[in-house]
Formats: C-alpha cells, sequence, structure tokens
C-alpha cells in the first residue's frame, strides 16, 4: 500500500487506503482491509516530517516480525539487539508490541522508567551502546492489561518514532507484535520516507505457523518492505546429555526419576558420551519447515535455531546468550545467522570499515 497503491485483494472501487473515506465508504463493505484501512493514519501528517528527522540520525533499520505469537520473536530481537552491541555498534531496540511488551524483561530493565529532557524521551540503558524504548516501562503495573484500539496504539507508535532522542544510531531495531495488524501498517507508513532496510521473520517448523509466516511474507511485499530473511526458531529440542533428566515408566503409569542411576553409568562405562549434545525433534517438519517455504515464495532463508533450555533461561534472565558459556546449541546457531544477515545484506562492511 505505498503511496496509497490500492491492495490487490481490495474491493472493486476502492477509494484507496490514504483517503479519508478509506474503510467509510460504501465500497469498502466486506473488502479484507477495511478495519485497518479505517484505522490507518490517512493524507498529510505533519508528524511525519518530525519522524523523518528523527530517523535522519538512524543508519540502519530492521523489523522483525512473525506471523504467530509464541515463536521466540521477541527473544530473537533482544539477542539480535545484544549481538550488534558486543560489535561495538550504536543500537536502538524499539518495543511496539503494545498489548504484550516483554522487551523489557528480556533486555533486564524491568522496573525501570522512561524519563524526559529538552530533547525527548530518553531511552533506557542496558550498555551505553545499546537503548531500549517500549510500553512496559509506561505501566505502573506490569501486570496492567493494554486495552486500546487501533488509533491509540497508532498514536503511541508514532509518538516513539518523533519523540524519543536516540542519538546517533547504527542500527534501530523495531520488534512488532505477532500478525499484519495496526502496529505493522502504522510503522511502515511511518518509516515509510525514512528507508528501512527490510524485515526479519521468525518462524518455528511446523506448518500452523508457516501458514502464518506466508501472510506475513506476502504482507511485506504489498507493502514494499524488504524480506531480509526468515528464521527457523525451536528447530529441535538441544542440550548438554549433561542436562537431560531421564524417567522410568512403572506398570501403573507414574514417572520415576532415575537419572543419578543413567548418569553414574555413563560416567562408569562410556565417559566420552558426557560431551555430546542431545537432539530431538519438537514440532514436525515433515513438511519441509522453513526452508521449503522460503524456496516457494523467493525468499532468503538465515538459518535454524534450536530449542534451547538454556536460551531461554538467558532471555528469562534479561542476559545476552553470547556472554553465557553454556549456550553451547543456540549461541553459534544465532550468530552464524547474525553473521549471514550482515554478509547478505552489505552490512558487515560496517563492521570493515570499523563504521
Amino acid at each position: 500500500m505505498e503511496n496509497g497503491d490500492v491492495p490487490e485483494d481490495a474491493n472493486e472501487h476502492c477509494p484507496g487506503p490514504q483517503s479519508e473515506s478509506a474503510g467509510k465508504s460504501d465500497a469498502c463493505e466486506g473488502c479484507p482491509n477495511q478495519q485497518i484501512c479505517a484505522t490507518a493514519p490517512k493524507g498529510p501528517d505533519p508528524d511525519l516530517v518530525a519522524i523523518a528527522e528523527r530517523m535522519a540520525n538512524v543508519k540502519h533499520k530492521i523489523l522483525v516480525l512473525s506471523g504467530k505469537g509464541g515463536v521466540g520473536k521477541s527473544t530473537f530481537s533482544a539477542q539480535l539487539a545484544f549481538a550488534l552491541a558486543a560489535k561495538d555498534f550504536q543500537v536502538g531496540l524499539l518495543d511496539i508490541d503494545i498489548c504484550g511488551p516483554s522487551i523489557p524483561k528480556m533486555l533486564g530493565l524491568e522496573g525501570q522508567e522512561i524519563h524526559q529532557s529538552n530533547l525527548g524521551w530518553s531511552p533506557v540503558y542496558v550498555e551505553s551502546n545499546l537503548g531500549v524504548m517500549s510500553i512496559g516501562f509506561m505501566l505502573p503495573n506490569p501486570d496492567d492489561a493494554v486495552i486500546w484500539r487501533g488509533p491509540r496504539k497508532n498514536g503511541l507508535i508514532k509518538q516513539f518514532l518523533k519523540d524519543v532522542y536516540w542519538g546517533e544510531l547504527d542500527f534501530l531495531i523495531v520488534d512488532a507484535p505477532p500478525g499484519t495488524s495496526d502496529e505493522h501498517i502504522s510503522i511502515v507508513q511511518c518509516l515509510d520516507a525514512t528507508t528501512v532496510d527490510g524485515a526479519i521473520i521468525v518462524t518455528t517448523p511446523q506448518q500452523v505457523s508457516l501458514i502464518d509466516v506466508r501472510k506475513e511474507v506476502s504482507f511485506c511485499k504489498k507493502v514494499g518492505v524488504k524480506v531480509l530473511g526468515v528464521v527457523e526458531n525451536m528447530s529441535g529440542l538441544s542440550q548438554p546429555i549433561t542436562d537431560l533428566k531421564f524417567m522410568k515408566l512403572t506398570d501403573s503409569g507414574e514417572q520415576n526419576d532415575v537419572t543419578e542411576w543413567v548418569m553414574e553409568i555413563i560416567r562408569e562405562k562410556s565417559p566420552e558420551l558426557l560431551s555430546l549434545i542431545a537432539c530431538s525433534e519438537v514440532f514436525d517438519s515433515s513438511g519441509g519447515g522453513a526452508v521449503k517455504m522460503c524456496s516457494e515464495m523467493g525468499v532468503p532463508f538465515l538459518g535454524k535455531v534450536p530449542l534451547d533450555p538454556l536460551l531461554c533461561k538467558a532471555a528469562e534472565e534479561g542476559r545476552s546468550c553470547f556472554a553465557d558459556t553454556r549456550c553451547v546449541s543456540s549461541a553459534p546457531a544465532l550468530k552464524k545467522i547474525i553473521d549471514k544477515l550482515m554478509e547478505t545484506n552489505g552490512l558487515s562492511m560496517l563492521v570493515s570499515n570499523g563504521v
């Protein structure tokens, strides 16, 4: 819908998404885009000038999307931010998941508040080169539900973009809510004039997730956002054999913990097994997973990240998995994906040029 173009699946006499009658005219009845068009910003917007001025100091803008919730999108966003900051880039992480802000916890910033200065809202900093902004910092009680309609969500996103003073940034990572809703249209339209590098889409291997990811890819193509790549998260359970728990099923159906007995046998009989990583498929990937989907839809596949309990623990504690030597399965996989993202999109030149 860039530049007010009519969506491909719109009704015959669509007035256009930028029209004042968008989503409200008789021609809009029954259109699948009716609700989105009715609530999306329309016409010339003076705030877009202020947003463009703010974003002029941001070299690269990357959206992190998912078709379905619970696939690890925010975990990936957080670890991507940690990884880029560790490369000495100036990084901002913007959480626009208004109803489910999890970024403050994943960055270890729960309980922090936003401060204002004459330059605008100040991000909350993890390190001097890693700043974060989220509605989670604005809630008096973290258990409070955010029950907002589209226009109010759009207003806050716009305020984040025009009022937050990031300073000079190499990367702004935008963690979006799952799906293709008001927040997504708002962020794309607000950043339209400032050049978005593209979107990373996070999924899990099973078909029920990939069905929605296909819609996410379709959304990106319709609004003119480049798909930088797809990440298949939770791609099999992977953990050191020493972290496994072994259970024995009794005739009555109960499970007895025999971990110590098993580990004692391994230590005595085959100690070399103690250094192995145990892997198991959790989700059905017989349909080809994200690799096949990417091939069919003509978008890059960045790689797979295993379901690693130690990565989950790092996210729960607001830590970087790259600084945790115990994340032997997930950290190397994430590093490989981020390196590929940088290399295939020309971002690795920033490192070699010392930018």
